[in-house]
């Protein structure tokens, strides 16, 4: 399988951790975005990564699509619970963490851009979002089961640490901290943070 990827992409990395979860070999192609390069837009016409080929040559165009498939395929322990209240409150987590991702990749783009009324407002408002979600998750706390949502919450985590360190996300919030560090520990996550 072939993943457009970049390695700063919290989003691609998300979907790394999964491959390797399963051990699915992956050939990782760095990709611009940006510049829209021929064989990303054959994967995704979004011009979006990740972005995944199969071996069959179906392409899945987006991070949590890419993670399910994975899942589906793999043969490791899931990281979607089937059925019941355990797979909706993992998926919620995992929609909590892919939204700090999100918010994240906004306001580090918005960030290199020149400072304007507009844009300081976006990148506030993403900021905010970032820290009410924290502000959530640090007071319902959360399990260290191994999952699609904490592998998300890692990645959002890594992210901020990795394009704000001087934000400093750990103050206030303790538990998440806490967490952060305990699966860092992990092969799985230590390996692919980013570097740079």
């Amino acid at each position: 399988m072939k993943l457009y990827h970049s390695p700063a992409s919290p989003f691609a990395r998300k979907v790394v951790i999964v491959a390797r979860h399963h051990g699915i070999a992956l050939d990782l192609v760095p990709t611009n975005p940006h510049v829209s390069p021929a064989g990303l837009l054959a994967a995704n016409p979004l011009a979006k990564i990740p972005a995944l080929v199969t071996d069959e040559g179906l392409t899945l165009p987006d991070s949590p699509l890419i993670c399910e498939y994975l899942d589906h395929v793999g043969t490791a322990e899931k990281l979607f619970p089937a059925a019941g209240g355990a797979r909706w409150k993992t998926l919620r987590l995992a929609a909590l963490a892919d939204g700090m991702m999100t918010a994240a990749v906004l306001w580090r783009g918005q960030s290199l851009s020149p400072v304007e009324a507009a844009r300081t407002a976006l990148m506030e408002r993403q900021k905010a979002a970032i820290w009410r979600t924290l502000d959530l998750l640090e007071g319902e706390g959360v399990a260290d089961a191994l999952n699609i949502g904490t592998i998300g919450l890692v990645c959002a985590l890594g992210y901020l640490d990795f394009r704000f360190a001087a934000e400093d996300w750990r103050a206030g919030h303790p538990r998440l901290a806490e967490f952060q560090e305990s699966q860092m520990r992990a092969p799985l996550f230590a390996e692919t943070a980013p570097q740079g």
